[in-house]
């Protein structure tokens, strides 16, 4: 399974160096430049379509673990099937800047449910009684909540896209994750596709981190929150003594995000929830805890303060995905892991929001 992980990290680490070395070919269509914008920070021309190179090494290193017999080729091709809607109206936008938020959610929504037709993948329960019962009891329902689950979980790594190396590191240490009870649990099949999509992601964030030389784009966040989603989904149906809050557990970072920029634009500020805005918490680090050199706007400074941000944020996944892997079999204890870094996100939040940063966490010169 090794050979399979560093085929797929060496796949997408040679896919993305061609993009980068001759962007000249491609970049009227493919490039991001440094412009304004609430959710700009990177500098240069980049490319950003990351997400083929990513899809490339897990294509790769799944069709070589088929001809190993170690995954169902029926696997991988209906993988394939699920996994279009959303990456290809992710690779449009990242191409175009014309597919609205509207109309990539409702391809994710498609993908879901493609995966819970080809695949099974369809949640049975929760983990909390009175919810279970009334999932017994309306087979739709199920099938409803994993649909919105699942396409939450790829809008969820999209809005977390912010900085070198963020979206990628989290996606990394959750497939690890997934993959660390794929193997205590004995689901060979799974493992093995676990480490195939984290070696992609390593491949990619090579060049991801610290530098920016690639960015994942649309097409390359929405692929890997819908291959997160979906390998939660099959390890928790297939593996019964798996408590669905594992995944839940694992992915509460970027879930919560979600949800709270949702309440912040709607509720606190009267907004659309699809506008999009500087208030973001990896934003807010990036403003008030990374000091380093602030207010200078040379280039190999804002690459500096870009690339110290993601560290901040690679602790608020640890907070989760850690105790997510000691506890994964009891609810319970993940439940209140759950509420912990809610709460948590929550303080830090406000103290950063109020020019309150806690003085052992700023960074400065």
């Amino acid at each position: 399974m090794l050979v399979t992980f560093f085929t797929s990290l060496f796949v997408t680490f040679s896919a993305s160096l061609f993009l980068i070395r001759y962007i000249h070919l491609h970049q009227k269509y493919t490039a991001d430049l440094h412009t304004q914008g609430p959710q700009k920070f990177h500098i240069g021309l980049t490319p950003r379509i990351g997400g083929i190179p990513i899809l490339l090494g897990i294509f790769v290193g799944s069709a070589l673990l088929t001809l190993q017999g170690v995954l169902p080729a029926q696997f991988g091709l209906f993988i394939l099937y699920a996994v279009a809607p959303v990456f290809l109206l992710g690779i449009a936008e990242d191409l175009s800047s014309r597919v609205s938020p509207f109309w990539r959610l409702l391809a994710s929504f498609a993908s879901a449910a493609l995966a819970g037709w080809l695949l099974g993948a369809t949640i049975p329960g929760i983990g909390i009684p009175g919810i279970d019962s009334l999932f017994a009891q309306q087979p739709w329902l199920p099938w409803l909540f994993t649909v919105v689950a699942v396409g939450g979980m790829c809008h969820s790594l999209n809005i977390i896209d912010g900085y070198n190396g963020l979206a990628s590191g989290v996606s990394g240490m959750i497939l690890l994750a997934l993959g660390y009870v794929c193997l205590e649990v004995g689901d060979r099949s799974l493992l093995a596709f676990s480490l195939v999509c984290s070696g992609a992601v390593a491949g990619f964030m090579i060049w991801n981190f610290p530098r920016g030389l690639i960015f994942a784009g649309d097409g390359g966040a929405y692929l890997l929150g819908f291959l997160i989603a979906e390998i939660s989904v099959l390890l928790v149906v297939r593996n019964p003594q798996v408590s669905p809050w594992f995944p839940f557990t694992l992915v509460v970072y970027p879930a919560w995000e979600t949800l709270f920029s949702m309440y912040r634009r709607r509720v606190i500020r009267g907004q659309p929830t699809s506008l999009p805005d500087a208030l973001h918490l990896h934003q807010m680090v990036f403003s008030r805890l990374v000091r380093w050199m602030v207010g200078r706007r040379e280039a190999r400074h804002l690459l500096r303060r870009n690339s110290m941000t993601t560290p901040y944020l690679w602790g608020m996944g640890l907070l989760s995905v850690i105790p997510a892997i000691l506890a994964w079999k009891y609810p319970l204890v993940l439940q209140l892991c759950c509420a912990i870094f809610v709460i948590f996100y929550l303080w830090l939040y406000r103290r950063l929001v109020r020019f309150r940063a806690p003085r052992w966490m700023v960074l400065r010169n």
